[in-house]
């Protein structure tokens, strides 16, 4: 190999893997430092060196047919940081973004790992009905903290070349030029001659805005000489600016909620507070193409007579160039992108993939869906937006902002590999190597497949699900609609089960809580449709019903039952049902292929000796500040005190203390901030986690919850 492996072996208690040691690893010429909790195994170390000879070798697709629990983001890390090179790994939805986003961090500890997704919550999309006359206004909530990610992430890869980002489809979307959010940017050092009124000038061209009360995330505070200001892409630093005269005295970083200094630094970058920023020349001459373009758009109007959508036309457009003359800015600018770029019309628009470097990987993951999902978002928007300019509420260039054609994707594709379990037609066409990782490092197989008549699954997936309840297992159940889901729902419960369903009517902050309940336990049975497949790590679940599984369709392809019956598969007991009534070509060859692979891994480990094994894996949070809600503490179930004490039995005693003095060093950090109810919590996990090691209580310890004797600093005291 032309990188040469070196590593050192740390403790990894605190990052969720069952052995006791893990390590990092550097390749000479990379910048990354892999942490590997575990050797590359299996199927692993062959895949890893197939796919890094193909990049080495320039092809430009690759795919990576990796079973379901076979380590496909494993492989993915360790070929990035054999390459060195940056990366974007492609998510077909923000649950599994967040669950690689959250995986990545563990391999990548030391270097940038970023989170680009779409930051609304909520998002009713501009749109007019002509049926019904009526106009709906573009209304959204933004989530202030993705927000804050998808600018670090912009951030990263301009600034470092160990940045792995994670993104959704949103990073096909467009945002501003990578040359405008570049040259927009503030470089501030010690001793530049600069004045107070150009720096805060500065900041507010870069959008900004100006608080001298409340000090948030994209304001700037002005004291005297002193200048704080909170950068967009950070959410625990602000950089404060002392002047002397003219000229940069000092530069600190601090704590904004404290006010206390970390460090002082000779150098600091401060960025646009959003992607659509634009220099002021640039407004200018945009606004004159703008009206250049009402013009001829209302000559057309009125040529065909259509007096009230040259009416509306020139008020609107009127009224959002005078906020751009004013203020820079306007509701709705990104409508006017072709022209604040200076693009033609047509044109593809700057999307984040337009930051990344000529050389940097990309990764598909469960690439059978991801790219049937690039080929459909620009269709939809173009729809919505044409009815709109018909109409005269946006100019015809309002077209061009809009999310990638599947073709202009594919011309800014960098080297890439498509990861998946079930490659599409797209892959298997496309490819210049398919790498199979079939081997499970644990020596898990692929599940057991039983096809039962369905004219009794309801009763009798009742009964399937009393059997791994009593055993702590969990049990997951694929219907064909909703209304079928929330029936099966309301029928379980009555039967006494704890179940709940899932589907695309439930927020996506709600989707990652019912996930993470399941594990710990919360409940039993997840009922779902089509959010049941790729990608979902639940180690917990050894059956996996499929109702209805002879009704042919997408829900009922080879593909999807691949898929669905592989969430089975990270569990020693791992069984797959079909419920049907024949057996359809789908299932016939879907069903070949899942034995055909358990043969193999079968074969494996008698070959190798390998006694199948289960996933242990800690719960976790998979987006700190995202996903906020509170996780319970161990103590709150039976079932958490079955998990913690399965975790205590698994642990060495060094191991042990160690975890302990972890909980009493996050209790006394949160009393400390004045966070009693984390402390709380963290008292509580802290208390049986005693109690299951030395078989004694451990609520009798008395922990500091009170207020500490020193008081705290008022918010922006320094």
């Amino acid at each position: 190999m032309a990188n040469k492996e070196k590593g050192f072996n740390v403790a990894t208690s605190d990052v969720g893997v069952s052995e006791a040691q893990g390590r990092f690893v550097s390749f000479e010429g990379s910048p990354f430092q892999l942490f590997q909790p575990y050797a590359p195994a299996g199927d692993q170390p062959a895949a890893i060196d197939q796919l890094v000879e193909g990049l080495e070798a320039g092809l430009t697709f690759q795919t990576l047919l990796g079973v379901t629990g076979s380590g496909k983001t494993f492989t993915m890390a360790n070929v990035i940081a054999r390459m060195g090179r940056p990366a974007i790994v492609f998510a077909p939805n923000k649950t599994l973004a967040a669950q690689l986003y959250a995986e990545f961090r563990e391999f990548f500890p030391k270097n940038a790992v970023e989170y680009f997704v779409s930051y609304y919550d909520y998002y009713q999309p501009e749109a007019y009905v002509p049926q019904r006359d009526l106009f709906i206004e573009k209304d959204s909530a933004i989530n202030e903290h993705i927000e804050q990610m998808r600018l670090s992430a912009t951030k990263s890869v301009l600034e470092r070349r160990d940045t792995v980002i994670v993104a959704s489809v949103s990073a096909i979307y467009g945002i501003g030029k990578p040359e405008d959010y570049t040259q927009m940017r503030f470089i501030v050092r010690v001793g530049d001659r600069v004045g107070q009124r150009d720096v805060i000038a500065q900041l507010v061209r870069m959008q900004y805005s100006r608080n001298d009360i409340e000090f948030t995330r994209g304001a700037f505070r002005v004291r005297g000489d002193t200048i704080d200001v909170f950068p967009a892409e950070h959410s625990e630093l602000a950089i404060r600016i002392e002047m002397f005269d003219d000229e940069v005295e000092t530069l600190s970083l601090f704590d904004p909620l404290t006010g206390q200094i970390r460090q002082k630094i000779p150098r600091f970058t401060i960025y646009p507070a959003s992607h659509y920023v634009t220099p002021r020349e640039q407004v200018l001459a945009a606004m004159e193409g703008i009206k250049l373009e009402l013009r001829e758009r209302l000559a057309e109007f009125v040529a065909q007579g259509k007096l009230v959508e040259a009416q509306r036309i020139e008020q609107r457009t009127r009224f959002d160039l005078e906020m751009l003359q004013e203020v820079g800015h306007c509701k709705g600018i990104e409508n006017y992108t072709r022209h604040l770029s200076g693009a033609k019309p047509g044109d593809p628009p700057p999307t984040l993939v337009d930051y990344m470097p000529a050389d940097a990987l990309m990764f598909l993951d469960e690439s059978h869906v991801l790219i049937g999902q690039f080929g459909g978002m620009y269709n939809g928007d173009r729809s919505r937006k044409s009815t709109l300019v018909e109409y005269g509420f946006r100019l015809p260039s309002a077209l061009d902002n809009r999310p990638l054609k599947f073709d202009e994707f594919e011309r800014k594709m960098r080297q890439a590999v498509f990861v998946s379990a079930t490659p599409a037609d797209y892959e298997k066409t496309h490819a210049g190597a398919v790498v199979e990782q079939l081997v499970r490092p644990t020596g898990l197989v692929d599940p057991l497949v039983e096809v039962r008549p369905a004219l009794h699954q309801v009763d009798d997936v009742l009964q399937e699900i009393r059997l791994r309840v009593k055993v702590g297992e969990r049990v997951l159940i694929t219907t064909l609609t909703k209304r079928m889901a929330e029936q099966l729902t309301e029928y379980l419960d009555e039967n006494g089960v704890k179940v709940r369903y899932l589907h695309s009517d439930i927020d996506t902050v709600e989707r990652v809580e019912i996930l993470r309940d399941l594990r710990l336990g919360a409940f039993d049975v997840l009922v779902g449709i089509n959010l049941l497949r790729e990608g979902l790590d639940i180690p917990e679940v050894s059956l996996v019903a499929i109702l209805d599984a002879d009704k042919e369709g997408f829900l009922r392809s080879e593909r999807s039952l691949i898929q669905t019956m592989g969430r089975a598969a990270r569990n020693v007991n791992g069984q797959a049902i079909l419920y049907a009534d024949r057996m359809t070509e789908s299932m016939r060859r879907a069903i070949g292929e899942t034995e055909r692979r358990r043969e193999r891994q079968v074969l494996h480990n008698a070959a190798h000796g390998i006694t199948p094994r289960g996933i242990l894996k800690e719960v976790k949070e998979l987006i700190d500040g995202v996903y906020a809600a509170d996780r319970p503490s161990a103590g709150e179930s039976q079932a958490g005190r079955l998990a913690l004490a399965a975790e205590v039995g698994s642990m060495s005693e060094k191991d042990l203390g160690r975890r302990i003095k972890q909980l009493e060093k996050q209790m006394l950090d949160h009393a400390r901030n004045l966070e009693f109810e984390q402390a709380a919590r963290v008292r509580d996990q802290l208390a049986l986690l005693r109690e299951q090691a030395f078989g004694a209580p451990g609520s009798d310890t008395v922990f500091p919850l009170t207020t500490p004797t020193t008081p705290r600093p008022a918010v922006g005291q320094g």
